[in-house]
């Protein structure tokens, strides 16, 4: 079984981060990168999976590898290592200048392309982003591919005979829902948390082939980039500072009760 787990290479979270006021985007120059944290819990959900099917009996089939995809500049390769070292096995990288600038849509095309040479059985990812944030990415990339999208994943229950199925976090509890593959999970943080790399995954992840594919090679063969674009950030603008709390004082609760009332009433609220 091939899974794959599409990752996002994003500026390092400690890092201060600014948007330059001409293209409106975020900065990435002379930034540490680092692996996307909440892709870091889908390697983590793709190890477990690896696990969980175990080595194939002797002539009765494939290994089971976990690839690790990402749609960045070559330059942040390296970037891919620590995937690596967690246990991984490969790494796939989309990287095109002409790719520069894509939103939601265009990336998720030009993944989906990618994806469609590589070949998977099963697709994992984040929910989130840690610099977009949109959380639009994987619903889109699994139309493109079309295939079942099973999102907010706590849990892979089974996967097998050409099937998946798995627990859905809801906000009252869990769903158990199924579907055929080829399909794409997104998993939440209840996965489990991600695992460490040990000294020997660290070394191991430095001879791992981390391959890379243009747009050319992948037959994209429609506008990408800023020119295919289908969004547009016309401003930007920092937001209000908080104001000063207000500290009410109640002789009892009662009147406090009230004064909390009076604010909300004052603000429209209720």
């Amino acid at each position: 079984m091939k899974i794959v787990v599409t990752v996002k290479l994003v500026p390092d979270p400690n890092a201060v981060r600014r948007i330059d006021p001409g293209t409106k985007r975020l900065v990435r120059a002379g930034i540490e990168t680092a692996l996307n944290p909440f892709d870091e819990y889908a390697i983590e959900a793709a190890l477990q999976l690896k696990e969980q099917i175990g080595a194939p009996s002797t002539g009765s089939g494939q290994a089971t590898t976990v690839t690790i995809f990402t749609m960045a500049p070559e330059s942040m390769k390296e970037s891919l290592r620590k995937a690596l070292a967690m246990g991984a096995d490969d790494a796939v990288m989309l990287s095109d200048p002409a790719l520069e600038g894509s939103d939601v849509s265009v990336t998720s095309y030009a993944m989906a392309q990618a994806l469609k040479k590589t070949g998977f059985d099963v697709i994992l990812s984040g929910a989130l982003s840690d610099d977009g944030n949109t959380g639009g990415v994987p619903g889109a990339l699994a139309e493109y591919l079309g295939v079942p999208g099973l999102t907010n994943v706590r849990k892979i229950e089974e996967i097998g005979n050409g099937r998946i199925k798995a627990q859905r976090e809801t906000d009252s509890g869990y769903q158990v829902v199924s579907g055929p593959l080829p399909a794409l999970v997104t998993v939440t943080m209840a996965v489990g948390e991600p695992r460490y790399a040990s000294l020997k995954g660290i070394m191991g992840a430095k001879k791992k082939t981390i391959s890379t594919l243009s747009a050319a090679d992948c037959g994209i063969d429609r506008p990408v980039g800023s020119d295919g674009a289908k969004m547009e950030v016309v401003a930007i603008a920092a937001p209000k500072a908080r104001e000063k709390a207000k500290v009410v004082e109640a002789a009892d609760g009662a009147s406090g009760a009230q004064a909390i009332l009076d604010f909300l009433r004052e603000r429209k609220l209720v």
